[in-house]
Order: C-alpha cells, then sequence, then structure tokens
C-alpha cells in the first residue's frame, strides 16, 4: 500500500471512531508475558491523553508458576474515560488474553457482548490441556456471547523482530508490545510516550529497545491493516474535566511514601524508616530509599522485630521512627509497638492488608487487620488508626499520620492494602509550600524537666533528644511512674497510667474533623458506612442509587481509632446502616460496640475488590428488608 493511500486510510478509520464516555479492559497472560508492564504503558499513556483512570493489577504470588497454567495468570485491568472514574471498573469491555489459561480464568468476568483478543498461536493443544480445556474454544462456539478476535500474535511478532536476531524465546518477549500498539490503534492512544520509555529503559541495551518498538510499531500497523472497525469496532475517549493543575499517574506506595516525607518536612523532622520486605508493603521501602535528599534514612532489616524496633531507636533519638509491613509483619511486630505506646513515643506503622491468615493469599486484597490495628496488642495499649481511601489520598493521610504522631508522642498506624498499594490513578499534585507546618516541640530547658510529665491540653510527654545537657532519663518497656517516669510496681499507678493513655487517644478525637457524609443528607433512610479502598465502589454505587431518587448517604471513615466525636449521633440519624468491608465484618463490630447501633455488615473476602454492582444489590436489599 503506498503511503498516501496508507494516510487516506488512517484518516478515515480515525472518523469513524465511536467516541464513548469510559472503556474497562482487562490484559491477561502468563507471569513472562510482561502483562503488568503493558498495564503500566497503557495507563501512562492513557493519563497523557487526559483521561480520568483507576487500575488494578491482579497478579499471581508465585514466583514463576510453570508456564501456561492458571496458578501463573497475571492480569491487569484499567478503567479509563471523559468522566470521573471511582473504580477500576465492574465487567471489562474487553478481554485480551495470551494464552488459554489467561482466557479460563478471566472470561466470566468479560460483560456479555464484549470483545475477547486472543493469540491463536499459543492455542495449542499442550497450552490448552494445560489449562484445562477439554475443547478448543476458539473452535467450539463456546465464546458465541462475545466478539472474538483471533490474531496469530506469536508469529506476527516473531516476523516484526526477527530483524533483530534475537531467538524465538526472546523475540516472543516482545509478544506484550505488539498487543499493545494494536490496543493503541483501536483506542487512538499515542505511541510516543512507550518508545521513549522503551529507549529509557533499555539505554545500555538498545536492540532489545529496538525490537520491543519494533513490535509495538507492527501491532499498531496490524490495527491499520486488519480494518478493526469492521470486527471490534474503533473507538475515541474525550479528556476528563478535571481542576487545573499539573498532574501525573500514581501508586498508593509511591503516594505515602512522598506523604511520609511531605509530613517530615512539615515537621522539621529526619525520617528514619526501618523495615523488612513483604508484599504489598515493599514498594514503600523502594520509593523512600530513593529520597535520601530530603533526609530519609532507609535501613532493611533482618526480620520485623529488628525493623519496628530500630524505627523505635531513632524516634527515641529524635528522628521521626516509620516502620511498614503487611499483616503477618504486624502480628511480629505487636509486642514492640507495645513498647513504643508505653514509652510514649511517636512512632508510625504501615500496614498494607493483604488476604489472611498467616501466609494467605499474599497478592490479594483485603481490609481484615482492622481488628489487629485497633486491639491487636497485649495490655490495654491504645494507638491511633487512620485508613486511606485511594492512592492519591494516602499522601493526605501519611501527613495526618505525622502530625498526630509527633503531637501526641503516640504510635499511629496507617492502613492501606493490596489493592491501594498497587493501584494507580490520577494525582493533582500539591504545593507543599502551601501547607501548615506541624510544629514540633522538643523539650530543650532542664528546669523542672520530669520525662512523663504531661501537656494539660494534648497529656502528651516532653520529647527529650538524647544529649541534650539535664534531660537524661531512661525509658524502657516496665510500668512508669508518673511523671518521674521512674520503674513502678505500684497498682494505683498503674491504673492512673492505663486511664492516662487511654484519655489520651480518646481525647485526640477533639483534633479531627467531624464526621460529615461523602454524599448525601445527614439523616435518611439508609447509611452505606466504608472505610479504605471500599471508596470507590460506594461511592459510585450510592451516586447511581441517588441518581434513582434513592435517600442515601455515604459515610466514609478516615479516623477509625479515635473515631470522629460527632460519629455515633450521625449513625443514629439514619434508619438503616450498611458496612461494605473486604473482611467478615469488623469495622460492623466496632460500630456496635461503641454506638449500640444495628449495623449489617457487607462482606467479601474473595480477595477481590467490590464491584459496584456488589454494592447496589445490598443497598436494594436492606432499602426493601
Amino acid at each position: 500500500m503506498k503511503l498516501n493511500e496508507l494516510n487516506m486510510k488512517m484518516g478515515s478509520a480515525a472518523a469513524d471512531r465511536l467516541a464513548v464516555p469510559s472503556v474497562v479492559i482487562r490484559f491477561a497472560g502468563d507471569s513472562g508475558d510482561g502483562i503488568q508492564i503493558t498495564g503500566s504503558r497503557f495507563t501512562d499513556t492513557t493519563a497523557l491523553a487526559g483521561n480520568d483512570l483507576a487500575t488494578f493489577p491482579d497478579f499471581p504470588a508465585e514466583i514463576r508458576a510453570p508456564i501456561g497454567t492458571t496458578f501463573g495468570v497475571s492480569a491487569f485491568q484499567i478503567n479509563f474515560g471523559s468522566q470521573h472514574i471511582a473504580t477500576h471498573g465492574d465487567d471489562p469491555h474487553v478481554l485480551v488474553a495470551l494464552n488459554p489459561a489467561a482466557l479460563i480464568v478471566n472470561i466470566a468476568r468479560l460483560r456479555k457482548g464484549g470483545t475477547v483478543i486472543v493469540d491463536k498461536g499459543a492455542f495449542t493443544a499442550r497450552n490448552l490441556k494445560k489449562a484445562g480445556y477439554e475443547a478448543n474454544p476458539l473452535e467450539d462456539d463456546s465464546l458465541g456471547s462475545y466478539k472474538l478476535l483471533e490474531i496469530d500474535i506469536s508469529r506476527h511478532v516473531l516476523e516484526s523482530v526477527k530483524e533483530f536476531g534475537l531467538s524465538q524465546k526472546d523475540g516472543l518477549r516482545c509478544k506484550n508490545f505488539w498487543i499493545l500498539g494494536l490496543v493503541y490503534w483501536i483506542y487512538g492512544r499515542d505511541r510516543s510516550e512507550t518508545t521513549n520509555w522503551l529507549k529509557a529503559k533499555f539505554a545500555k541495551r538498545p536492540e532489545i529497545a529496538d525490537a520491543n518498538i519494533a513490535a509495538l510499531n507492527a501491532g499498531h500497523v496490524y490495527g491499520e491493516a486488519a480494518e478493526l472497525s469492521d470486527t471490534v469496532g474503533l473507538f475515541s475517549i474525550e479528556a476528563a474535566t478535571m481542576p487545573k493543575g499539573l498532574y501525573r499517574t500514581v501508586m498508593g506506595a509511591e503516594s505515602l511514601a512522598w506523604g511520609l516525607v511531605a509530613g517530615s518536612e512539615l515537621a522539621g523532622l529526619d525520617i528514619f524508616f526501618g523495615s523488612y520486605p513483604i508484599t504489598p508493603a515493599s514498594p514503600i521501602l523502594h520509593t523512600l530509599a530513593n529520597l535520601k535528599q530530603f533526609g530519609v534514612k532507609t535501613f532493611q532489616a533482618e526480620d520485623e522485630i529488628a525493623a519496628i524496633c530500630s524505627a523505635i531507636g531513632a524516634s527515641f533519638a529524635g528522628s521521626l521512627g516509620i516502620t511498614s509491613s503487611s499483616g503477618p509483619g504486624i502480628a511480629l511486630k505487636g509486642e514492640a509497638m507495645g513498647l513504643a505506646i508505653i514509652t510514649e513515643l511517636p512512632l508510625i506503622i504501615v500496614n498494607s492488608q493483604r488476604a489472611g491468615p498467616s501466609t494467605g493469599l499474599p497478592t490479594k486484597t483485603e481490609q481484615s487487620d482492622l481488628y489487629q490495628a485497633i486491639y491487636g496488642r497485649n495490655g490495654d495499649a491504645p494507638l491511633v488508626v487512620l485508613a486511606a481511601h485511594g492512592p492519591g489520598d494516602c499522601f493526605d493521610v501519611a501527613i495526618e499520620a505525622c502530625r498526630l504522631a509527633t503531637k501526641y508522642m503516640t504510635p499511629v498506624m496507617l492502613l492501606t492494602d493490596g489493592y491501594i498499594a498497587n493501584a494507580a490513578e490520577p494525582w493533582l499534585i500539591p504545593s507543599v509550600q502551601d501547607m501548615e507546618p506541624l510544629p514540633v516541640e522538643k523539650r530543650t530547658d532542664p528546669e523542672g524537666f520530669e520525662p512523663y510529665s504531661r501537656n494539660p491540653e494534648t497529656l502528651a510527654r516532653p520529647w527529650a533528644t538524647p544529649g541534650t545537657p539535664g534531660l537524661e532519663h531512661r525509658i524502657g518497656g516496665i510500668e512508669k511512674e508518673e511523671g518521674t517516669g521512674n520503674i513502678s510496681y505500684e497498682p494505683a499507678n498503674h491504673q492512673a497510667m492505663t486511664d492516662i493513655r487511654r484519655n489520651k487517644i480518646i481525647g485526640i478525637s477533639k483534633d479531627i474533623p467531624d464526621q460529615v457524609p461523602e454524599q448525601g443528607n445527614a439523616k435518611g433512610k439508609l447509611a452505606v458506612v466504608g472505610w479504605g479502598s471500599t471508596y470507590g465502589p460506594i461511592s459510585q454505587a450510592v451516586t447511581n442509587k441517588r441518581r434513582d431518587g434513592q435517600d442515601i448517604a455515604h459515610i466514609h471513615l478516615r479516623h477509625l481509632w479515635p473515631m470522629p466525636a460527632n460519629l455515633g449521633d450521625l449513625l443514629k440519624g439514619y434508619d438503616r446502616v450498611i458496612v461494605p468491608e473486604m473482611n467478615d465484618g469488623q469495622l460492623k463490630t466496632v460500630l456496635r460496640d461503641q454506638y449500640l447501633i444495628d449495623a449489617k455488615p457487607i462482606n467479601k473476602v474473595t480477595g477481590q475488590p467490590f464491584k459496584i454492582a456488589e454494592i447496589e444489590d445490598a443497598i436494594d436489599f436492606a432499602l426493601e428488608n
């Protein structure tokens, strides 16, 4: 085809694109197919196109499951559009399946009438057997409910990279960029960002970059030449209307790390981050390790106990001690958390929750550590518990954790989960210069110093940095005498100190905002109460039902302990309260205990986030019963 004819054909195809408000795509393949890279490149390109978006990386726990088996299927789902995007989407419009295992694992998620794009070359008898198919689904009409696009991607990608002298194995590794080029064509995405990323990523291996770029371009050309408008269709998605400013795509772990740095800068403190690698918390350590220019010191400890104890030591020495883990690691840190509580030192513990118990489902998401966060220590050992509701919100909640930890001389547990940690969304970059500073008072005057004297307003004890003349003192895990900090076994003193530690945390409720509904009125028929990453599906479900005229409110909690001072009265203003959460009913139990309200649980513990439709069904049931 001559160049001018191709340009005319491309122009005609662009004009024939169907404008749609949003699209949900799910990429799936073997763990070695580069699915997460494919998703992240599509995400960044879509963000540059001005669309709002939300993503959900969904990958296996196995480091390298046998190729072609269902255990090794990795997936990445993205919902993008010209309107506000609250979740990664319920049922995909498009499923890209690069082998039979990816198809059998994910086909039930695809909406009826959706599009399936498959690598026909991977549907060999051996691969079909490994995936559990008795017959080839491309031939038995089992996919008749969907639009099916069969392409021998394996053959096409090898043809596109043969000039680079790669082995067949290395050539097939470019398959993800071939399919990415095709999907770019279908949705009118620009390839330049991906091309530049490949050149930077493989700057020391330009032949690898060139091969992947060739595959990307070949997939795009295939889309141009195959007249896809007659099969799967071609689509355009307008840029979303969003507040003006500088945006970037951010994942929860990155946003949280930056928020910790911002909080420490606002407080005038250096960060010491002691951590032990664990899924899905490790990216926080990776991000902070690259921020040494902000006075961040990172320490990869030999175990979870050493990690938190090093952070406690850093706080004693005058830095802001931070540690992170997930549920199993948080359990190991439990005794040291009690040490930080009894010594009354500022400490931030980040808990990136995952499905448990024990090792559980290490790469899947859950919200089942709420009991552990609020109650999970020996003795009466209260601390502050906060929860972020999305990737961008992690930044703000991290700053709030810094504020409360330093102002009240207390540990703060910050809850995220696997979904938040790995998901991405556009984030309006704030200006730290416009933020209120977090004044931190360190004792320097030895006159009348007692290490356990109290600020009458906050009940916080003084923070005295070791080495300050006249402020020598000792701390430890044995009960302290009020004021002096001397060891005390007196029954009345233990009662008094227990009361003080409790009252200090409860008193923080006066220093946090009153709870207000995210949507709806302060009184009504039904309140849907959530926390953490259920924010997106609850928000969209309530929006949909309110559009239908239903009297519903959405209440979402950031401060889980202590809770906002007005929360009990607010909840009692509704006829019914339901609590969707990815556990067996933990917040529901806390609300019943604290406010004696008949909160009803909506539970999900599949390792997968809620769908909007699931929340809508729960709302309908609550209103009808």
